[in-house]
């Protein structure tokens, strides 16, 4: 994954299994696209977790990490006070993701990160 920026926002949070479809139609169609419009947002991906299996020491793992959330948004930032502006509150707030989503999402986890390699 080549970034082309120097900070990555990350946004992991589970949903309640009867908004599932609500969640994933809403975050495709509506709250992703509008964050992506904000200026200093370079680019935004969705992951889910997936099982982990993995060699380490030479022998293979399988990793489990209790209370991962499901989901997961990476928002790619020319700057971390994206994050605060006027732009970003505006959009996080739009659309039907802050009443019809949002009250249905919990273990939620906000990450901020650096590049630090390669030329962090």
């Amino acid at each position: 994954m080549a970034l082309s920026s120097k900070y990555l926002f990350i946004a992991s949070m589970d949903v309640d299994a009867e908004k599932g479809d609500l969640f994933d139609e809403v975050y495709d169609t509506e709250h992703c696209p509008l964050l992506s419009e904000v200026p200093g947002v370079v680019s935004v991906s969705r992951f889910e977790t997936q099982p982990l299996k993995m060699i380490m020491g030479g022998e293979t793992r399988t990793i489990v990490v209790e209370n991962e959330p499901k989901y997961h948004a990476l928002y790619e930032l020319e700057d971390p006070a994206v994050l605060t502006s006027r732009e970003w509150a505006d959009a996080v707030d739009s659309g039907r993701w802050p009443d019809q989503v949002r009250p249905y999402t919990k273990n939620r986890r906000h990450v901020l990160l650096r590049l630090t390699y390669p030329e962090g």
